[in-house]
């Protein structure tokens, strides 16, 4: 399938092995790790970091491959079910946050019209988005514009 703003196909990903049961050596409890979780998500961290701290630091040393295997739950649904969850989806939020790096960079440097081309296709994929999560997600009345989006993730 084409990539969104160029005509390159993209390159296939590496995919992870399919395991059903988690490894002997991960016997960490799945209420320590939503424990974690949510300690974790209090200290300003993102779902995907969560992820990643938990599967390279592990609970007290010990490391846990996969949450969802560990648990029965996914990170996002962890943080949902202890009123902790994000409120705006997290891929929204990166987008948002390039999008506003983007702006001041431009605003110092006004004849850079690589960027302003990446900040146009990036504004593409942010309202594309918030069509998709519009009504489930987000309110029904969101729009997207730099003030709003300097708002909530200030």
């Amino acid at each position: 399938m084409a990539r969104m703003h160029t005509r390159r196909r993209g390159k296939s990903g590496s995919t992870r092995p399919v395991h059903t049961t988690l490894p002997k050596w991960s016997n960490v409890k799945s209420k320590e790790i939503e424990k974690e979780i949510v300690k974790l998500s209090k200290d300003g961290y993102a779902p995907s970091e969560i992820g990643l701290k938990l599967r390279d630091e592990g609970i007290s040393g010990v490391p846990v491959p996969s949450v969802k295997l560990a648990t029965g739950k996914k990170i996002t649904k962890i943080l949902s079910d202890n009123q902790e969850s994000p409120s705006l989806p997290e891929d929204l939020t990166n987008l948002m946050q390039k999008s506003i790096r983007l702006h001041e960079h431009i605003s110092e440097n006004p004849k850079d019209n690589q960027n302003k081309r990446s900040l146009h296709n990036t504004e593409a994929k942010i309202r594309r988005l918030v069509n998709y999560y519009r009504g489930n997600k987000l309110d029904e009345d969101f729009t997207y514009n730099q003030e709003n989006a300097r708002k909530l993730l200030d």
